[in-house]
């Protein structure tokens, strides 16, 4: 087959300029990446080996240097590619995230220190090679396949070449011509020192031959493993530094930063696994961007490697806790198919999730700064989990934590803490939701629980609305939302509460009745209340309705959700109300009270954080108010 010469696609080439030129600090990143390649390429060989003996190997990966021709190869007995498979996996990079790379490398700015780590993410770390090199050639041959091996050539600028090669065995060997700027990486103390820092974990042995210089002149080339191969989640745990969890967080997350804490798992009895596990310190930029991320953990049967995507070890809500799990008891031919109904695997997932949660529980009981810090980066992912596992509902429970009327502003804490400190007359548990503490802490749904000194929970994630409706009780007590239903009061404040609410509804009933009226395309009900001590009004919604927050999440989302009518509570100790009153004893037909009655629903959707229907009657109707007054003022 005569050589053919294809161009990138336009994005392709806009990538590649972005790769060599980003990553210029940190060039070491080019050799972690293809070392990581032929490590996942002998793996795939060497489980395709199960069931294809011509296929086996003594699996390895080797480095090669020459000096002379300022050339280094990287070359494996993996699995091999096909010209298809080159043109697929090399030849073009569309398919491997091109566009939500760019998209990230963009959105870094100036932190050009973050880029190397998106490399891997991406699937677009053979392209970091042109940062080092002018040319690079790959030779490959497919494993089990009579398919001819392939040569790809390509100086990362516009196109690149593909013809038939020969190659005696299968694999893959990169070899890259470097610039004059990575001459470096042409001796052995610096390749060692990259293996050592990125690679040092991996299975296969790190090939590089020793060149030794005898008495006599002459050279002796001796094969050197420059890793120690054994997998980091197989040793004891004091055998493990800091810098090696380190290293192998940043292999397995790909997406920067360090751990917060890594968790060593070791089950013996009827399920057999060792795992290892890490929470980062830091969310990535990804984590609500599903379809840029690998869901799940590794999964190793007998340090054989199956799958980097096995959901069904670790349950969505707790997607950010990266790791590895090796187990003794799957089969080593398993495949993802089968793997996708394999019981083993639920009881693994329980035994990760159990102790993912009680090392959860004691960092939060012995190191509450960390806990909170890890609480504000991934608390709102972790209280999915409360809708959705029930088993463990009641521990998230006592994991979650939140911000509170009465605490400082920034201050998490648990339901546990809020129950605490409940003063002897609250029974309940009281809860707002909203967008945010400053849109809460200035709702008049408060006035009632500050006058009486009742602490109230902000719930500002967006998933609280959800994971409320499943979360009626905690600790025996009910969580009660303060912006639905009748106020809920012990029976000393209840009797004078009515008392008064009793005396308002007589002496304002037309008044009342006409408000309705006039605000009863909006409004279920008019209605006198305790619930306010300072502001005029306020919007509440029934027991059962969804409430504001809610709809404006939905809104949010483009989603339809029935708006149900709500109620407008009206403070009967006010001025307000009685000046109304004035205005409509002196004349009931008054147009300026329709007015009036429309200023009062607009002000209660301010104070809640809901948009009013028309800003610009709104505007103008609090503009003429105030000429009034000045005119008032004026005469005085």
């Amino acid at each position: 087959m005569a050589a053919k010469t294809k161009k990138f696609k336009t994005e392709v080439q806009h990538l590649l300029d972005l790769v060599v030129h980003s990553l210029y600090s940190n060039k070491d990143i080019f050799l972690r990446e293809l070392i990581a390649n032929a490590a996942d390429a002998v793996d795939k060989a060497r489980f395709e080996a199960l069931s294809n003996q011509d296929i086996a190997a003594e699996w390895a990966v080797r480095l090669q240097v020459d000096k002379d021709a300022k050339t280094l190869t990287i070359t494996d007995n993996g699995i091999g590619m096909t010209e298809e498979e080159v043109v697929k996996n090399i030849g073009t990079i569309a398919q491997s995230g091109t566009k939500a790379f760019m998209k990230a490398i963009e959105e870094q700015g100036d932190k050009a220190a973050d880029i190397p780590e998106l490399i891997g993410q991406f699937g677009v770390g053979f392209y970091s090679s042109f940062m080092v090199a002018d040319k690079v050639e790959l030779v490959t041959k497919r494993a089990g396949s009579d398919a001819p091996a392939i040569r790809w050539t390509s100086d990362g600028k516009s196109s690149y070449s593909i013809e038939e090669a020969t190659k005696d065995t299968h694999g893959t060997e990169v070899k890259l011509y470097f610039n004059e700027t990575a001459e470096a990486y042409l001796e052995d103390w610096k390749i060692k020192e990259i293996v050592k820092k990125y690679s040092d974990f991996i299975e296969y042995p790190i090939i590089l031959p020793s060149i030794t210089t005898n008495e006599d002149k002459t050279t002796t080339v001796e094969d050197v493993t420059i890793n120690s191969q054994k997998a980091i989640w197989l040793r004891q745990a004091s055998e493990i530094t800091e810098e090696d969890h380190k290293s192998f967080f940043s292999h397995i997350s790909h997406h920067g930063g360090e751990p917060l804490k890594h968790i060593q798992l070791a089950a013996e009895g009827t399920t057999e696994f060792k795992a290892l596990l890490y929470i980062p310190e830091k969310v990535p930029f990804n984590m609500f961007m599903p379809e840029t991320q690998k869901k799940g953990l590794q999964l190793y049967v007998r340090r054989v490697f199956i799958t980097d995507e096995c959901e069904q070890l670790i349950p969505d809500y707790l997607r950010f806790v990266k790791g590895v799990v090796d187990s003794s008891d799957l089969p080593l031919n398993v495949s993802r198919e089968i793997l996708q109904e394999n019981p083993l695997l639920t009881k693994i997932q329980k035994n990760v999730v159990r102790k993912v949660l009680s090392e959860l529980k004691k960092m939060q009981d012995k190191e509450p700064e960390t806990y909170a810090k890890f609480f504000k980066e991934f608390g709102k992912v972790l209280k999915e989990g409360m809708h959705t596992d029930y088993a463990n509902q009641e521990k998230l429970q006592k994991l979650a934590m939140y911000e509170t009327m009465n605490g400082e502003a920034g201050k998490l804490i648990s339901l546990a803490e809020y129950v605490q400190a409940m003063p002897e007359a609250q029974k309940d548990i009281y809860y707002i939701s909203g967008d945010s503490r400053e849109q809460l802490e200035n709702s008049p749904l408060l006035e009632y629980f500050k006058s009486k000194s009742f602490d109230v929970v902000f719930m500002t994630d967006p998933i609280d609305e959800w994971v409320v409706q499943s979360m009626q009780q905690y600790d025996k007590k009910n969580l009660k939302p303060i912006g639905k239903g009748e106020l809920d009061l012990d029976e000393e404040s209840k009797k004078e509460s009515e008392k008064v609410i009793k005396k308002a509804t007589d002496k304002h009933k037309n008044l009342v009745a006409f408000l309705q009226s006039e605000l009863d395309a909006n409004v279920k009900e008019v209605r006198f209340s305790s619930r306010l001590t300072e502001s005029a009004c306020c919007l509440v919604a029934d027991e059962h309705d969804a409430g504001a927050h809610m709809e404006r999440i939905f809104k949010a989302m483009n989603q339809e959700m029935p708006v149900s009518k709500r109620i407008l509570e009206l403070n009967p100790s006010h001025p307000l109300v009685e000046a109304l009153q004035g205005c409509y004893t002196a004349d009931a037909k008054d147009p300026k009270l329709a007015s009036y009655a429309g200023l009062l629903y607009d002000q209660a959707l301010l104070t809640e954080g809901s948009q009013i229907t028309d800003p610009l009657k709104f505007s103008r109707q609090v503009a003429e108010l105030m000429v009034a007054s000045l005119q008032k003022d004026s005469k005085k």
